[in-house]
């Protein structure tokens, strides 16, 4: 029997015996994501041996992977090919996340639905999954999707996954778009405050120009140089075009170009979060917050100083776990939401909400799908939202 054959025969069989005697899974892949969620509940239903390309296809552009395949070897396969995830799935490396901590694996990038720098440019991970194979809380193990673009007639089950995080079953099996690396990629950085870099980002925005990333911090990480206020943006496409855009963009504005190998680990650790701003330095009593907003949202008023990306629609931040009234307030304000990222150690993640749910309707359509692929409750209790 081939062995991702035997894994979800295994799986499924688990699933079966869980249904019948209720015993609440946690779903778990390499446990790169253990600090994401509300609480971790459950037996562990250990995902890994899901592992393996199931098929790969460079011309059509597709490849269809095992959930349980490391996150590193699925790119590292892309790469041979010079193709990639073009929206940087973060593969993540925060301490303190749990012993046994494993690599980032494709079917938590999915389950998570979280996207690195590129995202506002290129599309997120709903945007590039065509089809999957997933094991719901009956024990079925279901087909949505394919491995075409207009493949989805009715309810669009696949993309329905994404970022759910494992509450309505497990992901076995995942079909992927994926695109070529781009043949040309500079990054600028100018020295502007947050309020300038994001009028500048609009500005930018709506010009010609191959913006695929951008990250403003207030950079204190050097004590041996005084704090500055940085705005950096890649640019990725044709080598005329990135070239034609960084004479302009020098042009317009003063700055620099930055060395390619260096700019190239620090988007990786942008992506990552294992920039300096994302230290845990910030003390326990701090937790890292993420408010999503409009591009177009100014500077919010708030006390805490941000690292902004995706052309100012995502904000992070560190303030209080009680400050999440006037962070969600903010968020709303602005179009947007925030969510309690990765909770401050001085509090339980079990008692302190970390998703903003004040929407009745979205909540209302989430009961009802919670019901009706896992109807006794049995995958990821409490991850998502305290009652399920």
């Amino acid at each position: 029997m081939h062995t991702l054959d035997h894994a979800l025969t295994q799986v499924t069989d688990r699933i079966q015996a869980a249904r019948a005697d209720g015993t609440p899974l946690r779903i778990r892949g390499g446990g790169s994501k253990d600090f994401y969620g509300q609480s971790l509940q459950g037996e562990v239903l250990d995902s890994t041996g899901l592992n393996g390309i199931v098929s790969y296809e460079p011309s059509e552009l597709v490849v269809t992977v095992g959930a349980g395949t490391p996150l590193a070897e699925l790119e590292a396969l892309l790469a041979e090919q010079g193709q990639c995830l073009p929206f940087e799935p973060p593969h993540f490396g925060w301490s303190g996340t749990g012993a046994g901590q494993g690599p980032a694996t494709v079917g938590g990038m999915v389950a998570s639905g979280l996207a690195g720098p590129a995202r506002a440019s290129v599309g997120g991970v709903r945007d590039y999954v065509l089809g999957l194979k997933m094991v719901n809380g009956k024990g079925e193990h279901l087909t949505f999707g394919g491995q075409v673009i207009k493949n989805v007639a009715g309810y669009d089950v696949s993309r329905l996954m994404v970022g759910a995080l494992g509450t309505l079953g497990l992901i076995t099996e995942v079909s992927l778009k994926v695109l070529p690396v781009a043949p040309a990629e500079a990054t600028l950085v100018f020295a502007l405050d947050q309020a300038a870099a994001l009028e500048q980002l609009q500005r930018w925005g709506g010009q010609p120009l191959p913006l695929n990333a951008s990250c403003w911090v207030h950079d204190d990480s050097d004590p041996a140089v005084a704090a500055r206020d940085l705005l950096f943006v890649r640019l990725r496409g044709a080598m005329a075009a990135v070239e034609a855009a960084c004479r302009s963009m020098l042009k317009e504005l003063p700055g620099s170009r930055m060395d390619s190998a260096q700019a190239s680990a620090d988007w990786t650790l942008c992506r990552n979060q294992q920039l300096p701003f994302f230290s845990a330095a910030h003390g326990e009593e701090r937790a890292l917050w993420r408010l999503s907003v409009a591009p177009t949202a100014p500077v919010l008023d708030l006390p805490w100083a941000p690292l902004v990306e995706w052309h100012g629609a995502l904000r992070w931040l560190w303030a209080p776990t009680d400050a999440a009234e006037q962070l969600q307030a903010a968020a709303r304000a602005a179009g947007g939401f925030a969510t309690n990222f990765v909770a401050a150690h001085a509090h339980s993640i079990r008692v302190v909400a970390r998703f903003d749910s004040q929407n009745g309707a979205e909540m209302a359509t989430m009961r009802r799908l919670k019901a009706s692929f896992d109807p006794q409750g049995i995958f990821n209790p409490g991850r998502l939202f305290a009652e399920f």
